[in-house]
């Protein structure tokens, strides 16, 4: 780090974790600040305000993104174990007991006789009917990729936690230094 030009937030350095860009350490402040970007402190402290409160906002979408799928992944599961038993039941002359939910609270009971295919809800009020198979090759690829993405969502908040730490570190330094140098008698008189 030696020649390298010091910026709060390195944006032409590869990005990481779902482009999430890395802060950078302010080690040294003098530098810092000397540089021809960095006129004055306010300007410094706007923009590592700035970045902080990015970092706040993707912390908050992937939060969001974490809940969803945990709300999800029981469903899918659920789902793809309610397929593979039916798909178990296929040979079999007997009907399978089964309660659906209506709405909140209220199930209908019902019968369904051994089939080799069953109808999915895919989402945006689109069902489509697959065979037994195919929808639990379906389920268990969408359950592996939802597992996939929590952990990839858990990894990308662990990451931001690190660059907004960093970046309120850096605030402070560059505040800290600033009231370090006013308070400096000036010995140029």
């Amino acid at each position: 780090m030696a020649d390298e030009k010091l910026t709060a937030v390195d944006m032409s350095s590869p990005r990481t974790n779902s482009g999430i860009p890395e802060a950078v350490f302010v080690e040294d402040v003098d530098k810092f600040m000397s540089q021809t970007e960095n006129e004055s402190v306010e300007e410094v402290l706007r923009r590592l305000d700035e970045q902080h409160q990015k970092y706040k906002f993707l912390e908050f979408n992937l939060m969001q993104k974490k809940r969803r799928l945990k709300t999800q992944m029981p469903d899918i599961k659920t789902t793809l174990d309610i397929v593979k038993y039916m798909h178990k039941k296929k040979d079999s002359s007997d009907n399978l007991p089964a309660q659906f939910l209506l709405s909140d609270q209220v199930y209908a009971k019902a019968t369904i006789p051994p089939t080799d295919k069953v109808c999915l809800w895919l989402g945006a009020n689109v069902m489509l009917e697959y065979t037994l198979v195919d929808a639990e090759n379906l389920l268990s690829k969408n359950y592996d990729n939802a597992q996939k993405t929590l952990k990839e969502a858990e990894q990308d908040l662990d990451f931001l936690r690190d660059q907004y730490t960093t970046t309120e570190v850096n605030i402070a330094r560059v505040y800290n230094w600033n009231v370090k140098k006013n308070k400096k008698p000036d010995t140029s008189s």
